[in-house]
């Protein structure tokens, strides 16, 4: 298992991710058709826009199997509406449900977390559907349950709420050797 920085030819991959892990975990969360008429095409269009912009702020990075295959990823940076605290966000973090409680998702954190404090940035929130049973991943992680707001998708209203740390110091993970 690698975690490292995403490369813009690896587009398609986190694209696949992002929609398959979407599928699997809002399922009756989220609307079907919605989830339905995500495109693999549509993801890795914008990925690659993101990954090759000169003026994105964001980390973005991958995991990957023994295969080479991306199975997870992580995206954040400078937190995208302002906040007084928090100065960082966690964008999204996606693992196909096959690799899911490995572990690999806290290593991809940790290099997320790293990165930040390299910019400056030691504080941080994340935004995810309340109804995601994934969300328990931010407590156990220490984050601190900010605020709720209904949003919409695919014509439903959905609550969303927010995690924050005010020093993302405190997440201890494991900084492994393969984190690069």
């Amino acid at each position: 298992m690698i975690i490292r920085p995403a490369r813009i030819e690896e587009a398609a991959g986190i694209a696949r991710v992002q929609t398959d892990s979407w599928r699997s975990t809002y399922k009756g969360i989220v609307p079907d058709d919605y989830l339905a008429s995500m495109s693999y095409e549509e993801r890795t269009q914008g990925w690659r826009t993101g990954l090759s912009s000169p003026t994105r702020i964001a980390y973005d990075f991958v995991a990957e199997d023994d295969t080479g295959q991306i199975i997870g990823f992580i995206s954040g940076g400078p937190v995208r509406e302002h906040d007084p605290v928090y100065k960082g966000e966690l964008y999204a973090i996606y693992l196909l449900q096959e690799w899911q409680g490995r572990g690999i998702g806290r290593r991809l954190t940790a290099a997320l977390v790293e990165k930040l404090l390299q910019a400056g940035i030691d504080s941080m929130l994340v935004r995810v559907l309340a109804e995601n049973p994934a969300r328990k991943f931010y407590e156990a992680l220490g984050g601190q349950l900010l605020k709720a707001k209904p949003i919409e998708i695919g014509g439903a209203t959905l609550d969303e709420v927010a995690y924050g740390w005010t020093d993302i110091r405190v997440i201890q993970v494991d900084r492994s050797k393969d984190i690069l």
